[in-house]
């Protein structure tokens, strides 16, 4: 079986979240199956993002151009093999020559561009896949366009296609005459309402109607987006396709998440012998300038600083958590209000509260490691990665029980003593300050369920290499 990745980015080449780090590992662990699975991606091609290292092994393959709509687009066509996986790259300097990976004016014309040019340039990679595996609504367009406008080609006849849904919120909206202004194609698709959404071109419905399969990364999300609560408009939709959704919670790279050889640590530590972990916390308390305590509960976050991921909930009641035994270290940036309010009270509470806000590989890791709770109250996650990062690193999550967060996440039972982390229902302030002391009574009276509590979360298999094989389901399943 051959499977074609098509994604707006991909580690460790370039990444702004979980849509990155999900096509670095996932083709790579699908690579290592066998002789019976070739695995390749596609990429734009950031040269302002991509380290030197990389950039010294790409090796040039052809060139072409696209037309998109009237206008006529060189592509460069680059290549670097590595784990077995092939990642092709392509090139346009007004395109992808930018800073950033998002954010501009013209994103539905640049991802119009990378569509297009995938869909034409297959045949001439060598590399005609029978699974083409589309993320979000940067591709979602590809399903649409092998089925309307390149269906001449028979080549393409027999590949089907997957669409996963990171971030239903994100949805690749654009005006109706960028059929024609963009894609080159005739107007009808989008009057009879197939393509259509809210009198706009809608990027990510189109994708869902016309992909083989649309998966999501959990089960959990796969059945709140089709509720209005969480469908973000496109519920309907999904309820109309149900037949083809699934949910697949994500993994995480074991390679890179190892408490026993993480690199970004200095101390290392293991279930068996958590020594390290102590020393990790000592030191976390003295880079961030809070004192060093190691009886004292240590609260972790590591996030983009949005109402999303459920910050302005906290900040409700940092003055009830602060008044309480504990220090918080923070890491992250977002919005300027929620930025600005963890600011107030780290300065506030100096000797309880250190907010960093900014983006430090090596303190996330620090953070992960070092800490006794990992704070992650999000209004709605997809899957959410750092819950299971934190549990690899012995550090219990305290999440709202929502999307991915309940499906890895099991709540501590204080009858039973079960669980890997705390969970709470209720998205208010006073459930998650219940929630957050439900955690300290542990921390501070119950040395024994905290110590197997931890060493659980530790045990949890979140390696890629079972969701694979559940990938691999969902492909043959096509066929």
């Amino acid at each position: 079986m051959k499977v074609l990745f098509a994604s707006s980015e991909c580690a460790p080449f370039f990444k702004t979240g979980g849509l990155g780090d999900v096509t670095g590992a996932l083709p790579k662990v699908l690579a290592m199956k066998g002789s019976d699975m070739q695995v390749a991606v596609i990429l734009p091609y950031y040269k302002h993002g991509i380290a030197e290292s990389y950039k010294a092994q790409i090796k040039d393959e052809f060139w072409d151009y696209v037309n998109v709509g009237w206008r006529h687009e060189y592509v460069g066509v680059k290549s670097l093999v590595q784990d077995n996986v092939k990642y092709y790259f392509l090139d346009n300097e007004s395109y992808f020559g930018r800073g950033e990976i998002y954010g501009y004016e013209d994103d539905g014309e640049r991802w119009a561009f990378f569509s297009l040019a995938i869909v034409q340039l297959m045949e001439r990679l060598e590399f005609i896949p029978d699974v083409l595996h589309v993320n979000d609504c940067h591709t979602a367009m590809i399903p649409f366009l092998l089925k309307e406008k390149f269906q001449w080609i028979d080549a393409y006849k027999d590949i089907k296609t997957v669409l996963t849904i990171h971030n239903i919120e994100f949805q690749g909206i654009m005006q109706g005459t960028a059929l024609t202004e963009l894609f080159g194609m005739g107007m009808e698709r989008y009057f009879e309402g197939v393509v259509r959404h809210n009198e706009m071109l809608n990027s990510l419905k189109t994708g869902i109607l016309y992909a083989d399969r649309v998966n999501t990364v959990s089960p959990s999300y796969a059945q709140e987006i089709q509720t209005s609560e969480f469908g973000c408009g496109l519920d309907s939709v999904l309820r109309f396709v149900s037949d083809k959704l699934v949910g697949i919670v994500n993994g995480i790279d074991y390679d890179v998440y190892n408490p026993q050889n993480d690199r970004m640590i200095e101390h290392h530590f293991s279930p068996s012998d958590l020594s390290g972990k102590k020393k990790m916390k000592r030191l976390l308390q003295e880079r961030v300038g809070l004192p060093r305590d190691a009886d004292k509960p240590l609260l972790g976050i590591v996030s983009r600083l949005t109402t999303q991921k459920g910050f302005h909930l906290v900040l409700e009641r940092m003055d009830e958590i602060l008044s309480k035994d504990v220090q918080i270290v923070l890491l992250g940036t977002g919005y300027d209000d929620i930025e600005n309010g963890f600011k107030y009270f780290s300065e506030k509470y100096p000797e309880k509260c250190a907010a960093i806000i900014s983006f430090d590989v090596k303190l996330a890791q620090e953070i992960y490691a070092a800490s006794d709770f990992f704070l992650m109250p999000s209004a709605f996650e997809p899957c959410g990665l750092s819950q299971m990062i934190a549990m690899r690193y012995g550090t219990l999550p305290i999440v709202h029980e929502i999307g991915g967060l309940r499906d890895t996440v099991k709540p501590y039972n204080p009858q039973t003593n079960e669980g890997t982390g705390f969970g709470f229902v209720d998205f208010t302030g006073q459930i998650l300050i219940n929630t957050i002391n439900q955690a300290l009574d542990v921390y501070e009276n119950q040395k024994e369920v905290l110590q197997k509590l931890r060493l659980r979360a530790m045990e949890e298999d979140f390696s890629w290499k079972t969701k694979a094989d559940q990938y691999i389901q969902l492909y043959r399943e096509m066929f």
